[in-house]
């Protein structure tokens, strides 16, 4: 039994320089394997926002050549094509040919892109190639990421 004053023993009085190398090492291999699951779990869920947000916007599209389609958005809204001429009609709205001042819109702002953290998007008309990366500016039929990126499963953002 130890009484205090009494001088403890050498294995008593601390830890060891080799006891502190294991346990630095050992944090050293879990923060190793840590790491790149953070990494691949972060970017995992860029990739769930990237896909809603495509999912949104393509919505958004479908629902405007909808309404279109049924002659339900004033004639000066309507391209062509009855597709929205560019992004910001979907956001700013507008007005629906029901006899009422009602104006309709489609998206509460230009998602951003989680992959270039920039609301600027790839965008295609109806009239481009299915792979063009120019946009013919005749409506928006379409949209991609502008990220160069190669996501989880090998695929290119570009192409989603």
């Amino acid at each position: 039994m130890r009484h205090f004053g009494h001088q403890a023993s050498g294995r008593e009085r601390g830890v060891t320089i080799l006891e502190i190398m294991v346990a630095v090492a050992i944090l050293g291999i879990m923060a190793a394997t840590v790491a790149p699951l953070a990494r691949k779990t972060v970017q995992r869920q860029k990739e769930l926002e990237l896909h809603q947000a495509l999912r949104d916007v393509r919505a958004a599209i479908d629902e405007y050549k909808r309404l279109a389609d049924q002659k339900l958005i004033t004639d000066e809204d309507v391209t062509a094509m009855g597709l929205p001429p560019d992004l910001e009609t979907l956001v700013e709205g507008v007005q629906l040919a029901n006899g009422e001042l009602t104006k309709k819109k489609f998206l509460r702002r230009i998602p951003k892109d989680p992959m270039t953290n920039s609301t600027e998007w790839g965008l295609r008309s109806y009239q481009d190639d299915w792979d063009s990366r120019s946009w013919g500016r005749e409506n928006v039929f379409d949209i991609y990421s502008l990220s160069e990126g190669t996501a989880l499963d090998g695929s290119s953002y570009s192409d989603w």
